[in-house]
């Protein structure tokens, strides 16, 4: 008879799109193979104001059994930044006020957490994927050592409230996705007995690409960025530096963007967006690209650096992120900058040292397989897994 396992994770479904989220699908689809696997969850899609779009109630998704939860109210958008400001301005702030910014935050399904604390015998095991949202905050403390925690945690103000610290020491055992994380994390809390596994994310990519398939910018040279497109990526930042670029380098490199706008994104001839794309003009778009560039300052790991690394794409990324630089010098197929002028170099250097860039694109590849390969990382999920439920 397989184990029982429980999957948590703040949203769920094919029309959610999210790094967090689609990880949660992916590893909760392969063990699917090996357990009987259940994912427990909100009825969300939309992370901010996180409105029930999903029915309550079971639903399979990909063989995968879903429990959803209904969201009790959305985010109060009159309420929350002054509670965001307090917690900010005071990460040791009183449990009254943490309790009412991250029922603020959200997703808020107090009836999740009944579930959880309710069942929690019917299950070997309980994966929680992310550490910021209520689900994870309110279900850990509860359940901790029948917990598998996957924080996907970096450095920015949110982790250093003093709230979490309950959350990350409870926990049995750890799932990290780069060493930089698992770095991050034992530097702020206790986790002198739990047990701690740096595994990655497997990358899949079509076995067909169609080079000549991505429309009227086939034979055109652009850097390309591909995720949300929004403040906390640090885009306003890369559209300043693509401008200045442009005017101190005339030419006809483009910079195009892929992605859900949230921000203003400036009217200039040679930034280009194209919104959310299907999957195929995703991976064609990035094939054809001269690099992927990914400006933000927190990732705790970033499919599109490695889906990018994993077709023999360079890339360019934010030196001030510790996981983005180590991708770079771990790989040795990718650059960093830190601010404008070295912006300017990397690019320029790159589109002129052509070998160079071959050597990067032989090496991304090289480095995404030995990595980031979903059948290594899934047998030791599974040996994680067995170790954790039989102590």
């Amino acid at each position: 008879m397989k184990r029982k396992i429980a999957i948590i994770n703040q949203r769920y479904g094919l029309e959610v799109n999210g790094g967090s989220e689609l990880y949660t699908r992916q590893i909760a689809e392969r063990l699917n193979q090996y357990y009987d696997v259940e994912v427990l969850t909100s009825c969300a899609v939309d992370y901010i104001i996180w409105d029930n779009f999903y029915p309550v109630g079971i639903e399979m998704v990909n063989q995968v059994r879903v429990r959803r939860f209904n969201i009790e109210h959305s985010r109060n958008e009159s309420v929350f930044p002054g509670l965001n400001d307090a917690m900010h301005n005071n990460p040791n702030v009183t449990t009254e006020i943490s309790d009412a910014w991250i029922e603020q935050l959200g997703p808020f399904c107090p009836t999740l957490v009944q579930y959880v604390k309710a069942h929690e015998d019917d299950y070997s095991l309980f994966i929680v994927v992310t550490y910021l949202y209520y689900p994870a905050a309110k279900c850990i403390p509860l359940i901790g050592d029948k917990v598998i925690f996957i924080p996907t945690a970096h450095e920015e103000p949110f982790i250093h409230f003093k709230m979490y610290q309950q959350v990350f020491e409870s926990a049995k055992a750890f799932v990290f996705l780069t060493e930089e994380e698992k770095r991050l994390v034992e530097g702020l809390f206790v986790l002198e007995n739990q047990k701690k596994e740096v595994m990655g994310v497997g990358v899949d990519i079509p076995d067909k690409l169609e080079a000549e398939g991505f429309n009227r910018f086939e034979k055109t040279n652009y850097l390309i960025y591909v995720g949300r497109i929004d403040e906390g990526k640090n885009c306003p930042r890369l559209f300043q530096y693509f401008v200045e670029y442009k005017r101190r380098n005339p030419g006809d490199l483009k910079l195009i963007l892929m992605g859900k706008k949230a921000c203003a994104i400036p009217r200039h001839k040679d930034i280009i967006p194209m919104g959310f794309v299907s999957e195929d003009t995703k991976f064609t778009g990035i094939l054809n690209a001269k690099l992927l560039i990914l400006p933000s300052l927190y990732e705790s790991l970033s499919i599109a650096v490695l889906e990018a690394m994993k077709m023999g794409v360079p890339v360019l990324v934010n030196g001030n992120c510790d996981v983005l630089k180590g991708h770079c010098l771990k790989s040795n197929a990718g650059l960093y900058y830190k601010n404008y002028f070295e912006f300017e170099s990397c690019i320029n250097y790159m589109l002129i040292h052509q070998t160079v860039v071959h050597q990067m694109s032989v090496n991304a590849k090289d480095y995404v397989e030995h990595y980031f390969n979903w059948d290594k990382i899934m047998e030791k999920f599974c040996n994680l897994i067995e170790e954790t439920a039989e102590v």
